[in-house]
Parts: structure tokens; C-alpha cells; sequence
């Protein structure tokens, strides 16, 4: 009787197999790899978000908060609205346009328009991209490059009941929206006290 011994070695029907499965396993990794690579966002991006942000609302809360505008001569006095000057020296939500000026405030101003110089002035505040009508500036003006795609928008509203032992009225509350390339949205959110009639 003789006996066969085992061959050594694979069929070339094994290797093909072998080829086919090792096939399909690289090309589900490349399909996975590709999918969390499309769906990731670039860190960068969304620093640069959380950047934007976060400045812009520093130099907000910085701003006064007191009943009277910071143009009238009470303002540090005025432990209500009856304090101001006049009801024009009132501060309210929006950029003001207070006497002598005829001109509303902006956040960047020309040497002869007034500055927003209160919290509420802020509000409504939006920028966009490096160019364009209303770029995105720092506070001194300058515009910021390489942000084209990036937008800002600001709100200040008041925050009657969102902390408690906090009198109505006298708390902001400040929403910062950056919206960047890629569909990143920071929202940043803070408060501002009012300290009247301490100081602005």
C-alpha cells in the first residue's frame, strides 16, 4: 500500500481566496479611514472658532454696565435711570446715539464717529470673511486675515431669572455665534453684572 504524503504549500485556489478576503479587509479600513477623515473637523478650524469667540466676548464683558451712558456725567453716580442726565443718556440694548453726536456708535470708529463704550452697544453686532463690507476686525480696528469663510454674530439681551439673587434688570446676557468652514458653530455665552453706580 502506498501512502500519499501531504503536499506542502498552498493551492493556488488558497491563494487567490487569501487575496480576496485580505482585499475586502483593506478596502473596509479605507472606506472607514475615509469616512472619519470627511467627518472630522480640521482642530485648527474650530481653535481658530473658540478664538474669535472668546476675544470678542472678553472685550464685551470689559465694556460698562451701568444705567447711564458712560457719555453722561452722571454715570457714575445714577443708581437708577432717573440719574441720567436725560432719558437720550439712557442706556439701552443696541448701539446708542447719544448728544452731542448724531452719529450711532460703532465698535471701530473713525477719530471723529464715537465708540461702542457699554455692553449693550454690542448687540447685533456681525462680521464676516477678511473682506467685504464688514470684515472681522480686532477691537483696534485692524482687519484679521485668513478668516474668509468665518462669520460672527452677537446678541445682548437681558437675563431677568437666569441667576438667581440677581435684582431684574440689572444682569446681561451675552451670546457670541462664530460660524466657521466645515459647518463648525461655537456659541459662547457669558454675563455681565450691572455694579451702578459704582463704576462702568
Amino acid at each position: 500500500m502506498s501512502s500519499r504524503r501531504g503536499s506542502l504549500g498552498l493551492s493556488l485556489i488558497e491563494v487567490v481566496v487569501f487575496i480576496i478576503v485580505l482585499g475586502v479587509g483593506f478596502s473596509g479600513i479605507l472606506i472607514l479611514y475615509n469616512q472619519t477623515t470627511r467627518a472630522s473637523v480640521d482642530p485648527v478650524v474650530r481653535k481658530q472658532a473658540v478664538a474669535i469667540a472668546t476675544s470678542l466676548m472678553e472685550e464685551i464683558q470689559l465694556r460698562g454696565f451701568t444705567y447711564c451712558d458712560p457719555d453722561d456725567p452722571n454715570v457714575y453716580a445714577a443708581a437708577d435711570t432717573t440719574g441720567c442726565t436725560s432719558a437720550a443718556h439712557v442706556d439701552n440694548i443696541g448701539p446708542d446715539t447719544t448728544p452731542p453726536s448724531t452719529t450711532a456708535e460703532t465698535r471701530n470708529a473713525s477719530p471723529a464717529d464715537p465708540r461702542f463704550d457699554h455692553v449693550n452697544d454690542y448687540h447685533g453686532l456681525a462680521m464676516a470673511n477678511s473682506s467685504g463690507p464688514n470684515p472681522i476686525q480686532d477691537a483696534t480696528g485692524t482687519t484679521i486675515q485668513g478668516l474668509d469663510g468665518y462669520s460672527v454674530q452677537v446678541a445682548v439681551e437681558t437675563a431677568d431669572g437666569d441667576l438667581p439673587n440677581v435684582n431684574a434688570g440689572d444682569t446681561l446676557r451675552i451670546t457670541v455665534t462664530v460660524t466657521a468652514p466645515a459647518g463648525v458653530t461655537i456659541n459662547q455665552q457669558g454675563y455681565r453684572l450691572r455694579y451702578a453706580p459704582n463704576t462702568p
